[in-house]
């Protein structure tokens, strides 16, 4: 069993970090960021938010050694030269650094799907679709799966139904072994989390384009065992 807490998508929300090391440590085992560090609303010539949000995540990983990361579309699209909606020319070299940097400080903590128990942590959730298309009938177990979506790139991952843009909260999608395992994701910006068909969705940071809160900017632990989940208390 692991009680982990789980930060949502950042997108130049350094702060939320700052959050997260307000949270009694007693009340967690494990960490788990679940990727889009970059890019918002407005802020493609903000090239201070890039730095302030990549040198604060790289401080915060290195900082927790427990902490397990996911990649997002937002940060890979940089890496790929994927541009996409929010994709900024001006801090691509600075994102590309960046990221970098969280590469050789993570090592192999930064994969685009991690599994604690029987919970899938990923940017936006694996599905059936996905699983059999790209990885193939003859591939049973679950780690090998796993290993070999960790390892894919731009191809097999820039599309619809892949682990960092599944959208499952609106598109219907069948989740991988929905009758054994539980997802946590974000990606989808959701108000309140969302726990439906096998999926918990946290990305509670969203705003508006206006700059708006969307989501109600709380923290949650996950429990891995009990799959129930619980507001984190930030210390004021």
């Amino acid at each position: 069993m692991s009680r982990v807490l789980v930060i949502p998508d950042v997108h130049l929300k350094p702060w939320i970090f700052d959050e997260a090391d307000k949270v009694d440590k007693s009340s967690y085992e494990d960490i788990v960021v679940l990727g889009d560090l970059v890019d918002d609303w407005g802020k493609g010539n903000d090239i201070d938010a890039y730095e302030e949000t990549l040198k604060r995540a790289a401080e915060f990983g290195k900082e927790h050694g427990e902490s397990l990361w996911c990649y997002g579309n937002h940060d890979v699209s940089y890496l790929w030269d994927a541009m996409e909606s929010g994709y900024s020319v001006q801090a691509r070299i600075t994102v590309i650094e960046g990221i970098t940097k969280l590469e050789r400080i993570l090592e192999d903590r930064y994969k685009f799907v991690h599994r604690i128990d029987n919970v899938l942590f990923s940017h936006a959730g694996v599905t059936e679709t996905f699983v059999l298309h790209s990885c193939g009938y003859h591939v049973k177990e679950i780690e090998d799966i796993l290993a070999k979506i960790n390892r894919m790139g731009k191809q097999e991952l820039w599309r619809d139904s892949s682990p960092i843009w599944a959208r499952p909260q609106a598109d219907f999608y069948r989740m991988f072994r929905d009758d054994l395992f539980y997802q946590v994701v974000g990606h989808t910006p959701v108000e309140e989390p969302l726990d439906a068909c096998g999926v918990l969705t946290l990305d509670l940071f969203s705003t508006y384009s206006n700059g708006d809160p969307y989501g109600n900017q709380k923290l949650y632990i996950v429990d891995t065992l009990t799959r129930k989940f619980v507001e984190a208390k930030v210390e004021s």
